[in-house]
């Protein structure tokens, strides 16, 4: 893996293989239960379908650089993390009542045909049933992640090794995602924002695979720490990236719908520094806007020139920036092999300055 375009393309490919095989099989064992299970396992499949594999990648490098070597038992290992992944979406698009994602309906809009034709259910009837079903989803695929790593085919000892770290990667994971509940909607404040972000996505998207594919390998304590120096404003970029391409991308790249984190009211970085640059008058205006669930394109045009207006974006770039400048400093602190410092650089780009 030396030429950076083709380590990603291949190293994807590989996951996707694995990822693919492994979740048809276990979607087929469960719709054999009964036929009326069919379309909540298609949708274990939707799940996994699309991704950039990146939780993959910082697995399988946590574990290269401290020297081990490729490994098909710990590619699935790695993929047990896209699992995780998979998991998360699903509840936080059914927490945010999100109806889009990589262009598709969100498990809980799609399964409301698997409900939808009951004679004597009424609309709401309906939701609520497909937002449950989507519910288990989101859990039969966290459990499934567990599975995939148990049975990966890696030694007892170096499994024995990570177990404790997936335990405190679900307990901060589950921590972020309660923390955006609870300040949602609540007075805009960056710095609870930013604890928000390093919770809820940044540990479990970068630094929590590395220190797995660490322990699995046997990292010692000083790697481990030039991990979590390198992954958390990695993991913290990622984020705040995701927060402007939300708003601002294009949703037939993003495959999202742009107005989610404004119907939301939800606690962003980027709603938080332009409320703490805005006048009175633009927070009664915002005020009026936040957290609507029929603002129609105009109202969300509004939110996003008053952003530009104020820079608003413009500072979150910086912190995207100044989050990727010491994440790459500590990579150089670290005493990895070259093709490992090649592609960890590599990744700390393509999480960081990604258009989807």
């Amino acid at each position: 893996m030396t030429s950076e375009g083709w380590a990603q393309a291949a190293f994807k490919s590989r996951v996707d293989e694995v990822l693919h095989r492994f979740v048809a099989r276990e979607a087929d064992a469960f719709a054999a239960v009964d036929p009326v299970l069919e379309p909540v396992a298609r949708q274990l499949e939707a799940a996994v379908a699309d991704g950039k594999r990146l939780r993959a990648a910082f697995c399988y490098w946590g574990w290269r650089a401290v020297g081990q070597p490729d490994s098909d038992a710990l590619l699935r290992a790695a993929t047990s993390l896209e699992l995780v992944h998979a998991a998360a979406v699903v509840h936080d698009d059914l927490i945010d009542d999100s109806p889009l994602r990589h262009g598709r309906p969100t498990a809980h809009v799609a399964l409301r045909a698997a409900v939808g034709d009951r004679p004597d259910a009424d609309r709401a009837d309906t939701d609520d049933a497909a937002r449950s079903l989507a519910m288990l989803v989101g859990d039969l695929l966290m459990a499934l992640a567990g599975q995939l790593f148990a049975t990966c085919g890696l030694p007892a000892a170096y499994l024995a090794r990570a177990r404790p770290l997936w335990a405190v990667m679900a307990r901060e994971l589950i921590a972020g995602e309660c923390l955006e509940i609870l300040r949602t909607g609540t007075g805009p404040d960056t710095t609870a924002a930013l604890k928000v972000v390093r919770y809820k996505t940044a540990k479990y998207t970068v630094e929590h695979p590395l220190l797995i594919g660490g322990a699995l390998a046997g990292a010692g304590a000083r790697t481990c720490e030039g991990y979590s120096a390198y992954g958390l404003p990695l993991g913290e970029a990622f984020q705040l990236r995701d927060d402007l391409i939300g708003l601002f991308g294009n949703p037939g790249q993003t495959g999202k719908a742009n107005a989610d984190d404004v119907h939301g009211h939800r606690p962003t970085a980027l709603l938080a520094e332009t409320w703490r640059l805005a006048g009175d008058g633009e927070r009664a205006m915002l005020r009026t806007l936040l957290g609507r669930r029929d603002l129609d394109a105009e109202g969300l045009d509004e939110v996003r020139d008053t952003m530009r207006r104020l820079k608003a974006p413009d500072r979150v770039e910086d912190m995207i920036c100044a989050r990727v400048g010491e994440a790459l400093a500590a990579l150089g602190e670290l005493p990895v092999p070259e093709d490992a410092a090649t592609a960890l650089t590599a990744l700390a780009h393509a999480a960081s300055a990604r258009r989807s």
